[in-house]
């Protein structure tokens, strides 16, 4: 009798511990915000996890997780990766997303007009990115993507990308790099015949500086426009956002009379034609008013101000814009 009565005993706090280890992962987490990130890296053992969890106070013991797992034999199942907890969520659920690795997406930005040192300065301030550029040089860099690149200005498409923890700036870049690729392409195909461009990277070059010189969609035909009749008639661009990008460390916010009339591969005051590569990454507004520029006979534009412009299709008719919107007048776009 008193086996038996041992045996019940046993069978009584075994039922209760059981159920308590039920009840304890069915507890809903208390957070004191909504939510809070929890990394498990590579390698990391079921017991360091449920011990971490622990150290959180999203477990009183730290065993129940431990058993639980073993239990459906998915101890070894567990994926690495940030995950995201939220506020009333049960162990039970964390555990299964542990399995699922149901991770954090993270995201990263570039806005239309970056060049490639604000995209790397952009990729290296990006927590949970892992980093494999920093020190590198330009031509490091474009090995990895593409070897026959010679310049990385232009090639990247500016958006949002997502990632998760683990993921490298050169992943993220090869995807920018084969979004440019393609929706440069698809537009080429489609373009405007009689166009001044030997190849789509002469109208991806005119496509950045259209990005840098407005921020309306709906001027940035009329504004390909001209660049386009002014490059049929050998004009000079006269582009500010030109000289600008070929100025570099230089440029101090303020555009000199000077500043034009300094001679580099990117002044379109003194050199004919289109700049040797891209000034920035522009949208794919820019690229389509590139590839499709407005007809029409307007050769000059001046800002009003207030970041539209004014078109203007005789020097004359310019230059008196230029007076009413300008406080020093210069001869242009």
């Amino acid at each position: 009798m008193a086996a038996v009565a041992l045996l019940l005993c046993i069978s009584v706090a075994a039922n209760w511990a059981w159920r308590d280890m039920q009840a304890h992962l069915d507890r809903p987490i208390k957070l004191d915000r909504p939510s809070t990130l929890f990394e498990i890296e590579y390698g990391t053992s079921l017991t360091r996890i449920a011990s971490q969890m622990k150290r959180a106070r999203w477990l009183e013991n730290d065993l129940f997780l431990v058993l639980e797992a073993r239990r459906l034999n998915i101890g070894s199942d567990l994926k690495a990766g940030v995950y995201e907890v939220y506020d009333g969520v049960t162990p039970r659920e964390l555990l299964n997303r542990f399995v699922e690795g149901d991770v954090k997406v993270f995201d990263i930005t570039f806005i239309e007009g970056c060049n490639f040192s604000d995209m790397r300065e952009t990729l290296a301030q990006t927590p949970h990115l892992r980093q494999t550029i920093i020190g590198k040089d330009v031509a490091w860099i474009l090995s990895r993507i593409d070897a026959s690149l010679s310049s990385a200005e232009g090639r990247f498409f500016p958006s949002t990308y997502y990632f998760t923890s683990g993921d490298s700036d050169i992943q993220i870049l090869q995807r920018a790099y084969r979004q440019m690729r393609d929706i440069l392409e698809y537009h080429w195909t489609s373009r405007t015949l009689d166009l001044p461009y030997q190849t789509s990277m002469d109208a991806l070059i005119m496509a950045s500086i259209i990005e840098k010189e407005t921020g309306r969609s709906e001027e940035r035909n009329q504004i390909a426009g001209v660049f386009v009749r002014r490059l049929k008639l050998g004009m000079k661009l006269q582009t500010d956002p030109t000289v600008i990008y070929g100025l570099g460390d230089l440029y101090d916010g303020n555009l000199r009379r000077k500043d034009l009339e300094r001679d580099t591969e990117y002044n379109t005051y003194t050199r004919q034609g289109l700049p040797p590569t891209p000034i920035s990454m522009p949208g794919e507004d820019s690229i389509r008013a590139a590839i499709n520029p407005a007809e029409g006979k307007f050769l000059y534009f001046v800002s009003n101000g207030d970041g539209s412009h004014e078109f203007s299709t005789t020097l004359r008719e310019h230059n008196e814009a230029v007076g009413r919107h300008q406080m020093s007048p210069r001869q242009t776009q």
